[in-house]
């Protein structure tokens, strides 16, 4: 983790590319203590579309009406 003081933050802001390209994260300090961090964007994740999620769920072979009626009559 690199430190840096806000002044040295505030120079970097005119060329990001130049001074937060790293993908490490960045403490920006004043006086010593920590004011902020700056971190790397994590790359977006690849999300299924819900179609393909769908096939990939067992279908139910028993209908929920059974279902629900079997569960009835275990309670009594």
């Amino acid at each position: 983790m690199k430190e840096v003081t806000i002044r040295e933050g505030r120079e970097g802001l005119s060329h990001p590319k130049i001074r937060f390209t790293d993908d490490e994260e960045i403490l920006i300090v004043r006086r010593g203590e920590p004011v902020a961090r700056i971190l790397p964007v994590n790359p977006k994740r690849n999300v299924r579309s819900i179609k393909a999620f769908l096939v990939s769920q067992p279908m139910q072979t028993v209908p929920s009406e059974d279902l629900l009626m079997i569960e009835r009559e275990d309670r009594c």
